[in-house]
């Protein structure tokens, strides 16, 4: 898919796509990638033949499954991994040879928590800042400033072992930007927080975009990279298998969604799949069972989409609501990797950013 196409989905998708056109006509790139393998002592091959470019200051989002490479292919980056072929270069420093320049200019923030459980909140901050070089007469008020952004200056003083999961998490995003690098890595960084505690992480991370900071980010919420990023990528056993601006994603998804809901009933849904699958004007569409019915995506959706709901009936499945729509990045995720992307509930995730220090 290509990413150069433009978008008249509305004003923020337009302001995006000609900051990410401006951003790749200026020929700086973050992140150059050719023909990136990697296969570990296994034999298994993680990634399979990337190629990929980051213009500098760009907001890009990584997609895809659980095990399709993308935590890999951001441990080469972050030269954490080397690559077992191909070219990397990371703010213009190679992976293989340059990777001291490199973890000087970025932040990584992984799915893993890297705190030190015996420090507070605010020595964490503070031994972030002496180890990223950050000058000793800024620490102070940098230290206070992110301890603010992700809303634990009221625990500061507490040792990290006490915190939740939720606030290990947020503690862990403040380490990783104490030096304003360049070019930040997020692996899933709002995974267990509560919403409020992911929309101020959000507009942190456009703030500091928006001063030119590249942000390369992996998400298993597909509204955060709608709402966030200018370009993605999806990546699926190893390799691309899509590209492009999420309203071009959107876009080439092809037609509109009919989302059918039928009676609580497992044999239901598989009959109503059935039909669809069977039904002459939806050739070839994009069939698919759901928690309530199921879901058609087709060209003609909205101009046909009745007359399959009077095929339903009269083949004794009876409909409890349906809805015509525009498709969604996780249609695009469905359609491009044949799974929809798995993620916490929400009381799951408020639970995890919940709970104060004990």
């Amino acid at each position: 898919m290509s990413d150069e196409q433009s978008t008249t989905d509305g004003e923020p998708d337009r302001e995006r796509t000609a900051n990410a056109d401006r951003r790749r006509s200026s020929g700086r790139a973050s992140i150059e990638i050719a023909d990136l393998e990697l296969t570990y002592g296994d034999g298994t091959t993680a990634v399979d033949g990337i190629d990929m470019t980051v213009a500098d200051g760009e907001f890009f989002g990584f997609l895809g499954p659980n095990g399709a490479g993308k935590t890999t292919a951001i441990k080469v980056l972050a030269t954490l991994l080397s690559p077992t072929d191909g070219e990397v270069h990371v703010n213009g420093f190679d992976v293989r040879t340059q990777a001291q320049q490199i973890r000087e200019t970025i932040g990584y923030m992984a799915q893993e928590t890297s705190i030190d459980p015996e420090l507070t909140a605010e020595e964490n901050v503070r031994f972030a800042c002496e180890a990223y070089g950050v000058p000793r007469g800024e620490r102070e008020d940098r230290t206070a400033e992110l301890l603010e952004l992700v809303d634990l200056e009221s625990v500061a003083d507490k040792r990290s072992e006490e915190f939740s999961g939720g606030m290990k998490k947020r503690l862990d995003a403040a380490t990783a930007l104490v030096h304003r690098p360049p070019l930040v890595f997020l692996d899933e960084p709002t995974t267990g927080l509560d919403p409020t505690a992911r929309n101020r992480l959000w507009t942190y991370f456009e703030r500091i975009n928006e001063r030119g900071t590249t942000i390369f980010l992996t998400t298993q919420y597909l509204d955060e990279a709608d709402t966030l990023c200018e370009r993605l990528a999806v990546i699926r056993g190893g390799r691309i298998v899509a590209n492009g601006s999420p309203a071009a994603l959107k876009r080439q998804v092809g037609g509109d969604v009919l989302d059918i809901e039928v009676e609580a009933d497992g044999a239901a849904r598989t009959r109503a799949a059935e039909i669809a699958r069977a039904f002459e004007e939806f050739n070839g569409a994009l069939v698919e069972e759901t928690e309530t019915g199921i879901s058609v995506t087709a060209e003609r959706a909205r101009r046909v989409g009745p007359d399959l709901l009077v095929a339903l009936r009269d083949s004794g499945v009876t409909v409890t609501g349906f809805n015509v729509r525009a498709p969604s990045l996780d249609d695009v995720f469905l359609a491009v990797t044949g799974e929809r992307v798995e993620t916490e509930s929400t009381d799951s995730s408020v639970a995890a950013d919940s709970e104060g220090p004990t």
